[in-house]
């Protein structure tokens, strides 16, 4: 399993939200600026880096000159999302040389922009993020409800190629409270997706659960940030993978 840490960026700094609410922004800056940070994160051991723009998100802006900056800094594979919500978007941030865009509210908007990107770029460059409230789809931001469930979300996309899913659950995210293990579990016996689970980790031991029901990944944010414990305790307490 994947331990992938994250860089949420907003007004080029990192933070932390619970739930997803601008209003609960913790600004983090122990470890530096963001390009810093991500350096700390490659040189304990990190195989891939997870960077959200929630001013793109939100719709206030973007880091897209901080992202580049991170992406000359480090030799890591780098997948970023917020606010990508044209086939342009997404050209211009694969442009930068990032690995992968998280797409959210794109793929049930415009699901032909979804395909113009798999044409282009491939497959292994696309992310569907299935953001969910117990279990139904928020997309824009966390504020708009989709008609589809996360189950017949998975048999759509990976219908159509797509086989990476960052699974989110909202109501656990920066609670560091574990993570919703029900949803990601059915999620994962879904045959061909590759499930990256997010949301609620926030001791080791959510980590090993993740890794029993064998999800791709885990993305890591406010647990190191709030330093319950470190990248470097994470590796060594899954056996170093």
């Amino acid at each position: 399993m994947q331990l992938i840490p994250a860089i949420d960026l907003m007004k080029g700094r990192i933070v932390r939200l619970s739930r997803g609410d601008p209003k609960t922004a913790k600004i983090y800056e122990q470890f530096g600026d963001p390009v810093q940070t991500a350096q700390k994160w490659q040189a304990e051991g990190a195989k891939k880096l997870h960077i959200i723009d929630l001013d793109a998100a939100l719709g206030s802006g973007n880091n897209y000159s901080l992202i580049s900056e991170i992406v000359e800094n480090v030799t890591l594979p780098i997948q970023v999302g917020g606010g990508i919500r044209s086939f342009k978007d997404a050209e211009r941030l694969l442009a930068l040389k990032i690995d992968q865009v998280i797409l959210g509210a794109l793929p049930f908007n415009d699901p032909s922009a979804l395909i113009l990107i798999q044409e282009k770029f491939g497959p292994d460059h696309v992310i569907v993020a299935l953001d969910n409230r117990n279990g139904d789809i928020m997309i824009e931001g966390w504020k708009t409800k989709t008609s589809m469930g996360i189950n017949e979300a998975l048999k759509k996309f990976l219908s159509m190629g797509i086989y990476s899913f960052l699974i989110t659950s909202i109501t656990k995210d920066g609670t560091l409270s574990g993570p919703d293990l029900e949803t990601l579990d059915k999620a994962n016996r879904n045959p061909g997706a590759k499930i990256i689970a997010a949301g609620g980790i926030g001791q080791l031991e959510d980590l090993l659960d993740l890794q029993g029901i064998g999800v791709e990944g885990a993305v890591i944010g406010k647990a190191l940030y709030e330093e319950r414990f470190t990248l470097k305790e994470a590796f060594e307490k899954l056996g170093g993978n």
